[in-house]
């Protein structure tokens, strides 16, 4: 007997559909996660795009703290850090550092008078590889309470409107202590001079598995001197790198980093409030800084020093600056490595390109 004609397959349909599912999704993971979905939302390209579009001369630098200098040394860990975390880290030894010295400006050539945060970054990497990333900045507190109030402190100070950052200061009020550091802080002549703090809180997980939140800084073991920014600016725009890199090859310049333990009151989302100054604090170790590079042919050059790169023994808090600042830095770190063609590398027997 004849067959009747069987209908086509819908198989090839279903599987069309599927596909074009999963690739309507995925599309649409993207453009959320680009903002394309949500112009409102702030997206890590966003903030870094609020640092401003680099100068052609300015590619293939860092998108913010732009300016700096890279060592090399040791974390001398004492031992007194296992108390509160079981981290690698924190074992009595020595461990090898890669760090930066850096100016907290978009801007790869500003004069060093000219810029009032100045940072240090470090990298320790202790025997087993789980590396410990840091940022910190000589900043008491910092100024604005979350990553959004930040974007709008980027937009307001790249404005041209002349009430720009008026408004921005009136509706953001925990900027104004940050504003008045700024305006009658200290000034020194030396990164060795300075104290560099941990803004952000983390907690540490010792070994029975109870959770410290915490906040750390670099305590100088050189004394400072206050100078002001008209004998700095006198000192030449790079005075800060040149000074370093001379103090250094005298001998070693060392911190004592102390971690500060929060109480349960203590707030832990907001680095624009400082916990209060008698709180446990202990001595976990010296950083020892023994070698001062240039960046541009130094080992810190190609270093993202994101602060969510943690050990065992460490994670992040309820503090959403941490996060934030690993997303962005990514961007950062995308965009300058696609423009390594225009990083001005030394040559090795021609000195530094043009």
């Amino acid at each position: 007997m004849p067959q009747t004609p069987r209908p086509p397959s819908s198989a090839p349909l279903g599987s069309l559909i599927v596909i074009a599912a999963v690739l309507g999704c995925t599309a649409g993971a993207f453009a959320y996660t680009a903002g394309w979905l949500s112009p409102h939302r702030l997206t890590p390209s966003r903030l870094v795009n609020g640092l401003g579009t680099p100068a052609p001369g300015d590619l293939g630098h860092r998108r913010n703290h732009a300016k700096g200098v890279c060592f090399t040394g040791q974390f001398e860990a004492d031992g007194n850090g296992t108390a509160l975390s079981r981290a690698a880290v924190f074992v009595s030894g020595s461990y090898p550092v890669v760090g930066r010295f850096n100016l907290g400006t978009p801007d790869p050539d500003a004069k060093d008078a000219t810029v009032r945060v100045r940072g240090l970054s470090i990298d320790i990497t202790p025997p087993g590889g789980q590396e410990w990333r840091s940022g910190m900045i000589n900043a008491p507190f910092f100024a604005v309470s979350t990553p959004r109030a930040f974007y709008a402190l980027l937009t307001a100070s790249g404005s041209k409107d002349p009430g720009a950052m008026g408004g921005f200061i009136a509706s953001h009020p925990e900027f104004k202590p940050f504003l008045g550091w700024a305006k009658t802080g200290p000034w020194t002549g030396s990164y060795a001079e300075d104290r560099y703090n941990g803004l952000n809180a983390f907690r540490f997980i010792d070994r029975s598995g109870t959770a410290h939140a915490v906040r750390w800084s670099m305590l100088p073991a050189t004394q400072p001197v206050t100078v002001d920014p008209a004998t700095l600016d006198a000192g030449g725009p790079d005075l800060l790198e040149q000074e370093i890199t001379k103090r250094v090859q005298a001998g070693p310049v060392r911190w004592t980093m102390q971690v500060t333990v929060a109480d349960a009151a203590d707030p832990t989302a907001d680095p624009t409030r400082p916990w209060p100054a008698d709180r446990h604090a202990v001595d976990v170790g010296t950083l020892v800084v023994s070698a001062v590079q240039p960046e541009r042919d130094g080992p810190c050059r190609d270093i993202n020093y994101d602060p969510t790169v943690l050990p065992d023994g460490m994670t992040t808090s309820d503090d959403p600056f941490p996060a934030a600042r690993s997303a962005a830095y990514a961007v950062s770190y995308d965009r300058r490595t696609a423009e390594a063609a225009d990083y001005p590398r030394t040559a090795p027997d021609q000195g530094a390109k043009p």
